[in-house]
């Protein structure tokens, strides 16, 4: 896809959030996002929505087995993480300096 159409988020990896939706919802306790996948709306949250994967025997595990892992879960289910107020807070983006900064609504301070 033209990087001219490509989604923006304000949510990017290494950043701290909480899960608003779904099974493993919990707004009090903030996790930290490995992996954001724009071009299909999902990110990779450590400790959220594990599921079990059964594997073949191969050349690097040849017993096989049944292995857990993280799998992506929406973006609209999770929410930034104020450390400041130490609650989900919504996000704006303004243009400082020529490039973009993330605003906290909550607090109006910029999140690095």
């Amino acid at each position: 896809m033209k990087k001219r159409f490509q989604p923006k988020f304000n949510i990017k990896k290494g950043d701290s959030i909480v899960v608003i939706a779904g099974d493993d919802k919990d707004r009090t306790t903030p996790r930290v996002i490995q992996a954001v996948y724009p071009q299909k709306g999902l990110v990779l949250v450590e400790g959220v929505n594990i599921i079990t994967k059964h594997l073949k025997p191969n050349a690097q595990n040849p017993q096989g087995g049944i292995v857990k892992i993280e799998a992506p879960i929406n973006i609209s289910n999770v929410m930034l993480w104020d450390a400041k107020t130490k609650q989900p807070s919504r996000i704006k983006r303004e243009r400082k300096e020529g490039s973009f900064v993330r605003i906290s609504k909550k607090t109006g301070e910029v999140i690095k």
